[in-house]
């Protein structure tokens, strides 16, 4: 029983990996023979895409990564406000910046020791149909291949048009008019790398916005916003684009280390689940980057994929769960289109009625706080609750309140990711990731599952009689209590059938 991932990007690659661990084969497959080591690309890991990491063995992601603690936002040359970074209390950091290129790096060399990954560079996939299973069609330098699987992950990212259209699949939305320019640089900057720097209509960029993010190796990257008709090449040769850079670090020494042009997108396909074929990461859907949602979701959707993947593959669980992954991942997918489509509308307004408000905002926020809430340079990504998953459980006493305020996380409950804590036995979230998991309170004890004791109150606000049912994602399924009856642990899994109070169940031994 095999899964083919298609595609060998970070969110390919975590997959494979992923899979790999719950003892699945993968036939990892991927159009390029080798790597682009150059480029920062994707930069900034939340600490929940971290953890994942880390459960894999590659922990020295977050120990390299540089986390900045201060961010920083201008209006034109007058600084607005800036913010520094709580310290969490979590082992892992709130994110890091660290180049996409070494996060494959890390991750390539986990995969060439892992012996149930087999790896094909070089196969460009040119079909996929599902005659009961998985046959992925493939161009190489010597000719045609097939690749038979029973299930697949497409990770073919915004160019996978291929697989997207086997699959009756279109990346629907918008694009955006405005281009972006990166520029990774290396450079001597004092004070500059424990800080992220956002300008709205600096003087040297009017009427667009600059960002600029430290890097390990004293590497920054800046991000400007340029017209759609913006040439790189012809600036290069003019010298234009050192007088971009000069206008933010002055004149000091610098190296230009990559640079690109970008436009952004919020787009989204219908379905994430066709047949025996998942869609992932930008395979799936783009947003734009503010706030970090592209690859930090892709790496959620990896970890859906694969814990069900593995489950229906062992025979613990139907065909069916595997909808769930349309139903969880689409919602949060939809959901970072909203949060980084409000972001866009405040960084280029689409009309006159919010190029005025935005103004308003700017001009107050430098001496108004309330106003400085309303600045929106971006949400750092967070995790997605399945509060309304048909796999969570609602649980009265608990019920989800929503988007939580930025930079906050909801109580923890049904549907809603574990806290990074830990207990005798170890930490929560590595515990769970062996499989289903049941935090029973003291004197509770469940049938069907594997159970760790977890004191009163704490970090779970845990309640006499409870016990907490944990997916292998980590997320809270349900609180059970004391004479609950489950059939089910989710539909279509094998699960917790009874909970029950073992002092009591004693007792009536001894009787």
């Amino acid at each position: 029983m095999t899964v083919a991932v298609l595609g060998s990007g970070p969110v390919g690659q975590t997959a494979a990996l992923l899979l790999a661990r719950r003892d699945v084969p993968v036939v990892l497959v991927d159009e390029h023979e080798g790597r682009d080591p150059v480029g920062s690309k994707a930069i900034c890991h939340q600490r929940d895409t971290l953890d994942v990491w880390a459960s894999l063995g590659a922990g020295c992601l977050a120990r390299e990564g540089l986390t900045w603690t201060t961010a920083r936002t201008f209006h034109h040359d007058r600084e607005l406000f800036s913010l520094t970074l709580p310290d969490a209390g979590s082992a892992l950091p709130p994110f890091v910046n660290l180049s996409q290129a070494r996060v494959e790096e890390v991750l390539d060399g986990l995969i060439a020791r892992q012996p149930l990954i087999d790896v094909r560079r070089g196969h460009r996939v040119t079909g996929l149909t599902q005659p009961g299973c998985v046959e992925i069609h493939c161009e190489t330098q010597t000719g045609p291949r097939r690749i038979e699987a029973d299930y697949a992950i497409a990770c073919t990212g915004a160019h996978g048009d291929v697989v997207r259209r086997a699959l009756g699949q279109r990346l629907a939305g918008v694009s955006f008019r405005d281009l972006f320019l990166i520029c990774d640089i290396r450079a001597d900057l004092p004070g500059w790398a424990a800080e992220r720097r956002f300008w709205f209509d600096p003087p040297w960029n009017p009427g667009r916005q600059v960002l600029i993010h430290p890097c390990p190796g004293s590497q920054f990257r800046i991000d400007w916003q340029v017209p759609e008709d913006y040439d790189l090449a012809a600036e290069e040769t003019g010298g234009a684009l050192g007088h971009r850079i000069r206008a933010i670090i002055g004149d000091r020494p610098y190296e230009v280390v990559w640079r690109s042009v970008y436009r952004f997108h919020t787009r989204l396909v219908d379905r994430m689940r066709v047949g025996r074929v998942l869609l992932a990461g930008d395979c799936a859907h783009l947003v734009a980057p503010f706030g970090a949602r592209g690859l930090n979701s892709g790496v959620a959707d990896a970890e859906n994929a694969a814990w069900k993947l593995a489950a229906v593959l062992r025979g613990d669980a139907g065909e069916e769960l595997l909808e769930s992954y349309h139903t969880e991942r689409h919602a949060a997918a939809a959901e970072n289109a909203a949060v980084t489509t409000a972001t866009m509308d405040f960084l280029v307004p689409p009309d006159d009625e919010r190029r005025r408000r935005r103004l308003d905002v700017l001009t107050r926020a430098a001496h108004d706080p309330a106003a400085c809430e309303q600045v929106d340079s971006g949400r750092l990504a967070e995790p997605f609750w399945y509060a309304g998953s048909p796999l969570t459980t609602p649980d009265p006493e608990r019920p989800f309140a929503g988007r939580p305020p930025r930079g906050a996380l909801p109580p923890p409950g049904p549907g809603v990711l574990l806290p990074d804590v830990t207990v005798a036995s170890g930490r929560l979230r590595d515990l769970a990731r062996q499989g289903f998991l049941l935090l029973a309170t003291p004197g509770v004890r469940a049938e069907g599952v594997r159970s760790v004791e977890i004191p009163l109150g704490g970090a779970l606000g845990a309640r006499p009689g409870e016990a907490w049912l944990v997916r292998p994602d980590a997320y809270v399924a349900a609180v059970l209590r004391v004479g609950d009856e489950r059939a089910h642990l989710v539909p279509g899994v094998r699960g917790v059938t009874r909970v029950v109070d073992d002092v009591g169940d004693r007792a009536d031994a001894a009787e």
